[in-house]
């Protein structure tokens, strides 16, 4: 298992419910960053980044062969764990890989 570097990310990860979770939280601001609607929404990968919270890079499928790459920012629970959309990239594929935004 390889050591994530602080300021770097971490190696993609094998996503859990409660990263899916994370996501579909914050799926209507995703779309509405999109300026468009999703009827599928599933997390195929991850990676995170500890900064003064988390940033977590999500590789989403959003039907066919659409996938869009998202970055979510989560604050510090002792801000309440406040989660908000950074960055969008659509347009991606499955073999894009998932990369610091």
């Amino acid at each position: 298992m390889s050591r994530q570097l602080c300021g770097g990310t971490s190696s993609e990860k094998t996503v859990t419910p409660e990263v899916q979770q994370i996501a579909y939280s914050m799926k209507s601001e995703i779309e509405k960053k999109a300026n468009r609607t999703y009827d599928v929404f599933v997390v195929k990968s991850y990676k995170t980044q500890i900064v003064a919270g988390i940033n977590y890079f999500m590789k989403i499928h959003v039907g066919d062969d659409d996938y869009i790459h998202v970055k979510i920012y989560e604050d510090l629970p002792c801000r309440n764990s406040k989660k908000e959309v950074s960055d969008i990239k659509t347009n991606k594929l499955h073999t894009d890989d998932l990369v610091y935004f």
